[in-house]
């Protein structure tokens, strides 16, 4: 798929990654990018068409994708961390973590596969991250959502193929974002993350490993349980002492 002379539609575009990804998309030649974020009025880049959505709302998901028809790339970026654990923590947090950050996507998936059937196939992102495959503590309700994701990403990709739809799902460890703010040590830049990921969708690539830690922690899943989670603590106790 080629970006330039695409239509897009992004999910959370008011800031951080999403914006990054309006502005690469404009940038690199996108005919029409649909920025949508729950306040509208947040988004403040020039040359976007703004939607309203709440990924969490079904009838807000269908009257976006209503209101573009002509859609050929679905960038699924909004989502949320409550720092929220399994056992101990809110129910309703585990819950909204769910709705935001998978079934949220999997909607607007649902909603717009006719679209981009007919628009020739196009091509969907989603956003994951290096926590989709593992936990850690305050952080465990996002590795079931980002995990859960995953899945769905790779099941989708398998449902869509037929149409020629290209779902690339993208893994990162910490963007220099808001959501990332506290911790301080190196991060992709969001327009680096935007261009990897609009480069794999251009490659067809089915996954794209944007940064050192995603890889590494990917190149680890062939480990026991036990040995995985002793790696996993030594990285992240390189990380909150660094």
């Amino acid at each position: 798929m080629d970006i330039n002379n695409s239509v897009a539609l992004v999910t959370g575009a008011n800031r951080g990654l999403g914006r990054a990804f309006a502005q690469r998309l404009l940038d690199r030649g996108a005919r029409k990018v649909y920025a949508t974020a729950r306040r509208p009025e947040s988004v403040d880049l020039p040359g976007v068409e703004v939607l309203a959505l709440d990924v969490t709302d079904p009838a807000s998901v269908r009257a976006a994708a209503a209101a573009a028809p002509d859609v050929s790339l679905l960038v699924n970026n909004a989502g949320i961390q409550t720092g929220t654990d399994l056992v101990t923590g809110s129910l309703d947090a585990i819950r909204l973590e769910l709705e935001t950050n998978m079934l949220g996507p999997l909607g607007l998936i649902r909603e717009l596969a006719p679209v981009l059937a007919r628009n020739g196939g196009g091509a969907i992102v989603n956003v994951l991250s290096a926590m989709s495959w593992f936990g850690t503590s305050g952080g465990h309700a996002y590795h079931l959502s980002k995990g859960a994701a995953w899945a769905m990403t790779n099941s989708v990709r398998l449902e869509l193929a037929e149409q020629g739809t290209i779902v690339t799902g993208v893994h990162l460890g910490l963007a220099d974002t808001d959501m990332a703010a506290g911790w301080p040590v190196d991060k992709i830049a969001p327009s680096d993350l935007a261009d990897a990921a609009l480069d794999g969708v251009e490659a067809g690539a089915a996954e794209v490993l944007a940064d050192q830690w995603s890889r590494d922690i990917k190149s680890r899943l062939s480990l026991s349980p036990e040995e995985f989670n002793a790696a996993m603590d030594r990285a992240l106790a390189t990380l909150t002492t660094a």
